[in-house]
C-alpha cells in the first residue's frame, strides 16, 4: 500500500531513522490515506524521547507542545509537525489524562493504548502499515470499535465518548455494538469533562456528514452535555407542518444544512424550547407560541454553560430567535430583516431557515426556493449599498436634538426615519428626512 508523504514529513523521518530511531506516521493521517482522503496533519511517533529528537533537529525551531507526554512540535518550512515518543500510559484517575507516562521503544505497546481501532494504525515507507486491532477490517465495515475493552477506553478518557460519536457522524460510520453499549452504560462520565472540550467535539460531530443518525441513535448521551434535551426526546408535535417529533426534526435539521458551526449549533437548539411552550386547541392541533424566543434564551444559557465565545452566543441566539419568520420574497421584507440581524448574520439566517424547512412535511419544501430568492435579493441590495443601519441615515443624532429631542426620543426619531427609508415612504435625503422628522416629534407633542 502506497503513501503519499510530504517532503516535510518525510524528511524527519528519515532524519530520525538516520540516527537509529524507529519513525512511523501514526493516527488520523494513516486513516484519512486508507480512506482516500488528503489528511489534514500529519503526527510523527518515534523510539526517540524528546531530548533524542531536540538533538537530531537541532537547527530547527521547536516547541515544546506536551513535553511532560513526549510530544514536541517541529517547524518546517512553516508548517507544525507534532513527532511523540512512543509511550505506555500509567493509571487514569480522573477519566481525561494519564497520571504518568512511560517512555518505550516498542512501536506496538504505542499503538495499543489508543482509542479506537481506526486511529491505531502505523505507517513507514520502508516497514509498511502496522495494524494490530483490524482497523482496516473496520474501515471496510465502515465501523467505529474500541482499541481493547470499551469500558477500559471510556474509563480512561470519557472525552473519548464524544470523539466515538464524532467520528462516526463525521465519517458517516456506525458504531460497533461492544462500543455503542459502553458509550450509553458510560455516559455520565461526561459530567467530568471540561465544558470547552465537550464543546469543540459538539461542533465537530455536528458538522460531520451524517449527524442525524448519531444525534438520535444516542439522544440520551446528548441529554446529559444538554439536560434541556430531555424533553424534546419523542416529544410529538401534533402539528400539519410536521413529520418528527421534536428531537428527530431537530436532528434531521441539523444534517440537511449547510455545515456550517453557528449554522448547526443553532439548528441544534432552535426548538429547545418547544416542550415548555406546547398548546394543544380544541382540535387537537399543537402550537408552539413564542418557542423562538424560549429557544433563544435557553440557548444563549447552554452556550454559556459549555463555554462557548460570546461571539458565538450572540449569533446563534439570533439566528434561534427570527428563524420562525415566514419566508417572504420581497424587497421590504429583506430589507427589514437584513437591517434587524446585519449583513454577516442574514445569510446564516437563511441556511438556518433551509435546514428547518427541509426537516418538515414535503410542502415545506417549497420555502427553499422562497429562502434562496431572498439571499438574491439581500445581495442585491448589500452591492447597491442601500440604507439598512441607522448610521446609514443621511441625518444622525445631532439632528434630532436640533429638533428639541432628548434621551430615548432620539432613538425612537432614527429608527422612525429608518423604519420609513427601508418602507419605501422616503427616500434617504437629508431635508426629507428632516422634514419628516419634525412632523413626527411635533405630533408627539401635541398628543
Amino acid at each position: 500500500m502506497d503513501f503519499y508523504l510530504p517532503q516535510s514529513v518525510s524528511m524527519i523521518i528519515d532524519k530520525l531513522e538516520y540516527h537509529g530511531f524507529e519513525a512511523y506516521i501514526v493516527g488520523g493521517c494513516v486513516r484519512d490515506s486508507i480512506l482516500g482522503k488528503k489528511p489534514k496533519d500529519y503526527d510523527i511517533a518515534t523510539s526517540a524521547t524528546p531530548d533524542n529528537i531536540k538533538k537530531c533537529f537541532y537547527d530547527y525551531k521547536i516547541i515544546d507542545t506536551g513535553i511532560k507526554h513526549g510530544t514536541v512540535t517541529l517547524v518546517v518550512n512553516g508548517e507544525n509537525i507534532e513527532v511523540t515518543t512512543f509511550r505506555v500510559d500509567g493509571e487514569y484517575e480522573d477519566h481525561r489524562r494519564p497520571n504518568s507516562v512511560v517512555f518505550s521503544d516498542n512501536i506496538n505497546e504505542d499503538l495499543s493504548r489508543r482509542d479506537f481501532t481506526v486511529n491505531s494504525m502505523a505507517y513507514n515507507p520502508r516497514i509498511g502499515l502496522i495494524d494490530n486491532f483490524g482497523a482496516q477490517k473496520d474501515l471496510f465495515n465502515r465501523r467505529i470499535s474500541c482499541v481493547g475493552e470499551p469500558s477500559v477506553r471510556f474509563g480512561e478518557d470519557a472525552l473519548r465518548i464524544m470523539r466515538a460519536l464524532r467520528f462516526a457522524s463525521e465519517l458517516d460510520f456506525e458504531i460497533e455494538k461492544t462500543t455503542a453499549l459502553a458509550i450509553h452504560d458510560m455516559k455520565n462520565l461526561l459530567k467530568d469533562i471540561a465544558p470547552e472540550r465537550i464543546a469543540k467535539e459538539l461542533v465537530l460531530l455536528l458538522n460531520g456528514t451524517a449527524p442525524a443518525k448519531i444525534l438520535t441513535q444516542f439522544a440520551d448521551v446528548f441529554e446529559v452535555i444538554i439536560p434541556e434535551i430531555g424533553a424534546c426526546i419523542n416529544f410529538q408535535q401534533h402539528s400539519r407542518y410536521h413529520v418528527y417529533d421534536v428531537w428527530t426534526h431537530t436532528a434531521v435539521a441539523v444534517e440537511h444544512s449547510k455545515p456550517l458551526p453557528d449554522v448547526r449549533l443553532a439548528l441544534l437548539l432552535h426548538d429547545i424550547g418547544k416542550p415548555l411552550c406546547f398548546k394543544s386547541d380544541d382540535e387537537g392541533n399543537g402550537h408552539f407560541y413564542n418557542h423562538e424566543r424560549v429557544s433563544a434564551e435557553m440557548a444563549e444559557k447552554i452556550l454559556k454553560d459549555l463555554h462557548f465565545p460570546n461571539e458565538t452566543i450572540s449569533r446563534v441566539s439570533t439566528l434561534i430567535k427570527y428563524h420562525y419568520i415566514t419566508p417572504v420574497d420581497d424587497y421590504k421584507v429583506v430589507r427589514h430583516l437584513l437591517s434587524t440581524v446585519g449583513e454577516d448574520v442574514f445569510p446564516l439566517l437563511i441556511e438556518v431557515m433551509k435546514g428547518d424547512s427541509r426537516a418538515k412535511q414535503s410542502f415545506c419544501f417549497e420555502r427553499v426556493q422562497t429562502l434562496e430568492a431572498m439571499q438574491a435579493k439581500a445581495d442585491e441590495i448589500i452591492a447597491q449599498d442601500q440604507c439598512l443601519k441607522i448610521s446609514d441615515l443621511a441625518v444622525d443624532g445631532n439632528d434630532i436634538l436640533e429638533l428639541g429631542c432628548r434621551g430615548p426620543e432620539v432613538g425612537e426619531v432614527l429608527y422612525m426615519l429608518l423604519d420609513n427609508v427601508i418602507d419605501e415612504k422616503i427616500e434617504n435625503n437629508r431635508e426629507a428626512l428632516l422634514g419628516l422628522a419634525r412632523e413626527y416629534v411635533n405630533s408627539s407633542k401635541n398628543k
